[in-house]
């Protein structure tokens, strides 16, 4: 009888230690992601921080291009917004997909920015849009970055609450 409970005893602690393990480590993964989505964030206000510099910039254009101006700020200010949600919670999946539409809106109103700094010599040549330009093609370059890690530790994540014991 003495065995039996012992060995009764040892495999609740064995389990306990797993239980205990496999919790560490979704707390772990989960704080990653976090943390890789806190990264792009810090990009994204970066972006965010650079887009009224343009349109300031753009401004002493002519005034029927004052369209793509607007287009440029609301854009901006849908993406703040949708960024303030996703970043509250970056684990809920309806706050990250209207974030992506949100950034997609903003990346094609800045496309239209910058046809028009095409479309305007002295815009394309002016030293603040250059700079600025600059800038935000680093960060650009930044963002990508920051959503490759993002989506790597969302797929450890997932993977590993998907797979057997963890789940």
């Amino acid at each position: 009888m003495k065995w039996v409970a012992i060995g009764i005893l040892a495999v609740v602690v064995v389990l306990a230690i797993l239980v205990i393990g496999i919790y560490n480590k979704l707390v772990m993964l989960r704080n990653r992601f976090k943390n890789a989505f806190a990264q792009i964030d810090v990009q994204l206000k970066r972006r965010y921080d650079l887009i009224p510099n343009l349109v300031e910039t753009a401004k002493g254009y002519p005034a029927h291009e004052r369209q793509t101006l607007e287009a440029v700020i609301a854009a901006r200010n849908s993406a703040v917004n949708a960024n303030q949600k996703a970043a509250a919670n970056p684990a809920d999946g309806a706050a990250i997909t209207q974030l992506a539409a949100a950034e997609a809106g903003l990346s094609g109103a800045l496309g239209r920015l910058f046809a028009l700094a095409e479309a305007y010599p002295d815009l394309k040549a002016n030293q603040n849009m250059m700079q600025l330009s600059e800038e935000l093609t680093s960060t650009e370059n930044k963002i990508a970055f920051s959503r490759q890690g993002y989506n790597d530790s969302v797929m450890n994540y997932n993977t590993v609450i998907e797979s057997f014991p963890d789940n």
